[in-house]
């Protein structure tokens, strides 16, 4: 066998395991699709808005903002929430380190008398879990009775009325989460606009999904609020504080933990009226590469890599919550078959320009070949076509053009990510401590953003 034939045998077999493995994950995806629509078409629901809300039960919310490192955005996030959480009965407790002085300042300068400094035991960097277990006992020692902690990050721009949402939906339910919808910065739209598709999507289907099945809701990590005796309950199980120190994903942990203790969770997509836009976190997502693989690292380690051993599965009979853990612990394998499907891609090019060079026929694509082509382009097609709906949704019809290139820059950045994120998960088996992973924040003009 000739070298030119070898190179055709490595192509084909390359692009053999890439269509089979495209295939599988593609008719994962499009499973979700389908329970979605039949919800949608089936189960016909009337759009909560602020107006149609259940009664808002008088509450007190401290809101925990764990911080290192954010003196550049700690100080504009703390007088936005302020402004537009002025009605509210809360106080917001912000988390900062001893070997931090800079943020320390930044928050000493919002002079309020609702924000409360808690300076964490330990220096920083520690990991964002721990700083939300100082924040507990800051809330402890403050002495002030909280009927509901929100959670948000040193970032974020609050929305108006989330502690409506709040105030209205934690009477019938444990813990609230809200859609978290990243913000498009107008000098990297490609790489923090892959975060506005991705969450689009997510957080107004997959999650929407996931809750109707009854499957464990995980958290964000910010934009959730949890009724404080359930917090307290957990703080209880581990010694007295509610979040696990050692974990990368604490939200994401402990929305399961509270599921599997039979918490009652719920999704929220109020809008602000009839038409209007939804009631949700916004936030500027990494610009640089550099940042969004590290954060892309630290999301594939906690979750898919460490969540086999530190969350393990669901009850024996809940399948939905065991294909949503799955779904959830893919995205290692999903690497795996997209860099083979790109080197394929790259085997059969280089392939065809030696046959056009040398003048030897190139093989023909075998039916069984053909067949699982036609039937990836065709799911690829549709895969495209829900991420421009939701995107176009979310953001309108330019930024779900937008999405199309977005799409390819998104799996650029997981395949990059991928090789830091099983450094990190061996780190952790060898014992290794792990830290926050700090990327540079920017806290966004607020001229765009006014709610």
């Amino acid at each position: 066998m000739g070298a030119l034939e070898l190179w055709d045998a490595l192509a084909r077999e390359l692009m053999l395991f890439a269509a089979v493995g495209l295939l599988i994950g593609g008719i994962d995806d499009l499973a979700m699709d389908l329970l979605y629509w039949s919800d949608r078409l089936l189960r016909p629901r009337r759009r909560l808005t602020i107006a149609t809300l259940p009664p808002v039960a008088p509450m007190r919310f401290a809101v925990f903002v764990p911080a290192w490192d954010e003196a550049a955005v700690i100080g504009p996030m703390l007088r936005t929430a302020l402004d537009r959480f002025a009605a509210a009965d809360c106080r917001i407790y912000v988390g900062v380190y001893p070997n931090d002085w800079e943020t320390q300042v930044a928050v000493a300068a919002v002079d309020d008398d609702r924000i409360r400094i808690v300076l964490s035991a330990r220096a920083g960097p520690t990991t964002k879990a721990d700083n939300l277990n100082s924040l507990w006992h800051g809330l402890e020692q403050d002495g002030w009775t909280a009927d509901a902690i929100v959670i948000h990050d040193a970032e974020d721009v609050v929305h108006r009325d989330e502690l409506t949402v709040f105030g209205a939906l934690l009477g019938d339910h444990d813990v609230v989460q809200l859609p978290v919808l990243p913000i498009v910065a107008r000098g990297s739209r490609l790489l923090s606009g892959h975060y506005a598709d991705e969450f689009a999507e997510s957080h107004a289907k997959s999650m929407v999904v996931r809750t109707a099945l009854g499957a464990g809701m995980p958290l964000a990590g910010t934009g959730c609020a949890i009724r404080t005796h359930v917090l307290g309950e957990v703080a209880q199980q581990r010694g007295g504080v509610p979040f696990d120190a050692d974990s990368l994903v604490e939200d994401y942990e402990l929305g399961l933990k509270l599921a599997g203790q039979g918490g009652r969770g719920c999704f929220a997509r109020v809008r602000e009226h009839e038409g209007g836009a939804v009631v949700a976190v916004r936030a500027l997502f990494p610009g640089e590469l550099k940042a969004a693989v590290w954060q892309k690292a630290r999301w594939m380690t906690g979750i898919a890599l460490a969540g086999w051993d530190r969350t393990g599965w669901a009850r024996p009979a809940h399948l939905s919550d065991h294909w949503m853990r799955l779904r959830d612990r893919r995205a290692p394998l999903a690497m795996l078959v997209l860099a083979v499907a790109y080197l394929a891609m790259l085997a059969w090019g280089s392939g065809a320009v030696a046959h056009w060079t040398f003048a030897v026929p190139a093989p023909a694509l075998s039916s069984t070949m053909a067949g699982l082509l036609a039937v990836n382009g065709a799911v690829l097609f549709w895969r495209l076509g829900m991420r421009m709906l939701f995107t176009g949704r979310a953001y309108g019809w330019r930024e779900a053009l937008w999405s199309l290139p977005r799409f390819v820059v998104g799996n650029a950045v997981a395949l990059l990510a991928a090789p830091r994120a099983l450094l990190l998960y061996t780190r952790m088996l060898r014992g290794g401590p792990p830290t926050w992973d700090k990327t540079a924040h920017i806290f966004p003009d607020m001229t765009a953003t006014q709610r």
